[in-house]
């Protein structure tokens, strides 16, 4: 078998239009998943988002929770050390440990609605971080459900066209396997360089397949020859005669 270098031009026009043939059914599959690809990453991105903070205010509402608890638990301690006092104050001897228990009891009083504000704001704050658990989990719900429908759209695409895309992946491998590299790197780049990824086009009615600019008389006879690599001086592109391109196929 002859190397890729040993090829002649017109057998390599001829892979470079059979790649090209190729990756256009190839392109044709990826239009008919259009943005759906993208817009399944960036909901799963979204959703991943919202989980996460779904989880944050979880955090907060059982770290507000356990802060009311411990107040709670605060409380019921200095009503029971006021409960204590107060059957002390039964048994004071003088005016001085009077003075002192009251003090203790005032202390604890202080204590108890200090610790009752507390719980006040809390409860505030714990009612408004529900509120948005509630908006969180209703925005998770909603978006997994676009999800799931933009899904099961690609997947079904994906159901259709598998076949026909691994064969075309496989058939486009081969092709690029018989094209010495510097030729594979004008054509991979002047594809990029369009949006229909179009790098090799026929002549059609005097002009380029790609840009419809005017092709002259003497430069579509040389293109007719296929003794040289010719490319479209308005747009770049590599230009093949209409025969040729007629006679290529994607199968």
């Amino acid at each position: 078998m002859a190397s890729v270098k040993d090829f002649s031009v017109e057998e390599k026009l001829v892979t470079l239009l059979r790649l090209q043939k190729i990756d256009s059914k190839l392109d044709e599959i990826q239009i008919l998943k259009g943005e759906l690809p993208m817009e399944v990453s960036d909901l799963e991105d979204e959703i991943q988002g919202l989980t996460a903070r779904q989880t944050r205010i979880e955090e907060e509402i059982n770290g507000i929770t356990e802060f009311i608890e411990g107040k709670k638990n605060a409380i019921k301690e200095s009503e029971a050390l006021n409960a204590k006092y107060e059957k002390q104050s039964e048994n004071v001897k003088n005016n001085r440990e009077f003075e002192a228990i009251n003090k203790e009891i005032e202390m604890q009083q202080l204590e108890i609605k200090l610790a009752e504000k507390h719980i006040r704001d809390a409860n505030e704050e714990l009612t408004e971080k529900i509120k948005a658990l509630e908006i969180a989990k209703k925005q998770v719900g909603v978006k997994e459900g676009v999800l799931n429908h933009k899904k099961g759209e690609l997947q079904k695409i994906i159901a259709d066209t598998e076949k026909e895309e691994t064969h075309f992946n496989k058939e486009s491998s081969d092709a690029r396997s018989h094209i010495d590299e510097r030729l594979l790197y004008s054509y991979d780049r002047i594809r990029k360089s369009y949006r229909n990824g179009l790098a090799v086009v026929p002549v059609e009615r005097d002009a380029c397949g790609g840009c419809f600019n005017s092709i002259p008389p003497q430069r579509q006879s040389e293109i007719r020859l296929h003794k040289k690599i010719i490319v479209c001086e308005n747009c770049g592109r590599i230009l093949v005669d209409a025969d040729l391109n007629d006679s290529v196929e994607a199968k």
